[in-house]
């Protein structure tokens, strides 16, 4: 699993901007009306994606009120366009799959603006399922190095978790079904464990090991990706060195 935790570092860099843009207001908002759209349950204790989300929402200060109009909205008591679920899969540079995950209530405008960023970059985007296949949905529970390796996973097999994953930079990574998650999650913080980072996601079993060039161009299609307003999470199986890396950001 090599350079998952590196990549999740980058996209955790790059949400710290989006919060500082204000754009994480719009995505939430949308994640939170088609998670109760989904199940038509606008009750966060009964619906586990909508927790989730308004999880992530409180954590970004969200208030209240914009919360419940989300809801609302997802209920249908609040006008509006609908927005739909879309996702596009395509390579970027180096042969990195890419999956980019989008809430939208203009498929054309979304595909063309998605196309757009993956051409500028060097990438193509495929057909349906062309690299899905490549990627699980599991909850992610990430611990930087030096964390209490022994403890952590000790924990994690009293939770219930999947598996326990130790990265070459010493960073840690405890993984869930995406159905165990947030019960593994509060297991994990009763025992003292409170995750850096921790989410449900698309996760790349195999990734791909790339150059510096192939990196910068994978980098910035990340973010060209990321900063358009219908999109919610793009996921890639890129593995970056520590070496490229510094070498990029020196």
């Amino acid at each position: 699993m090599a350079g998952h935790s590196k990549w999740a570092n980058i996209q955790h860099r790059k949400g710290a901007q989006d919060k500082k843009r204000g754009k994480i207001f719009t995505k939430l908002i949308r994640e939170i009306t088609i998670a109760v759209r989904a199940t038509g349950n606008g009750d966060p204790d009964a619906n586990p994606r909508l927790r989730l989300a308004v999880d992530k929402a409180y954590g970004a200060n969200m208030p209240k009120d914009t919360i419940e109009r989300a809801i609302n909205r997802g209920l249908g008591i609040s006008d509006g366009p609908p927005d739909e679920e879309i996702r596009y899969e395509g390579y970027g540079a180096g042969g990195v799959a890419v999956m980019v995950d989008c809430l939208s209530n203009n498929r054309n405008r979304t595909a063309g603006e998605v196309r757009h960023a993956f051409t500028k970059y060097g990438g193509n985007l495929g057909t349906d399922g062309s690299v899905a296949f490549q990627f699980r949905e599991l909850g992610v529970l990430s611990y930087p190095a030096g964390s209490d390796e022994d403890g952590i996973t000790e924990a994690a097999i009293m939770a219930g978790a999947e598996d326990v994953v130790v990265d070459d930079d010493g960073s840690i990574e405890v993984l869930t079904t995406p159905q165990s998650y947030a019960e593994v999650h509060n297991a994990m913080v009763e025992a003292g464990f409170e995750p850096e980072d921790s989410e449900v996601t698309q996760y790349a079993d195999n990734n791909v090991a790339i150059d510096a060039e192939a990196a910068e161009k994978v980098m910035a299609m990340v973010e060209a990706l990321e900063n358009l307003d219908d999109v919610q999470k793009v996921y890639s199986n890129a593995d970056i060195s520590d070496e490229i890396l510094a070498e990029i950001f020196k």
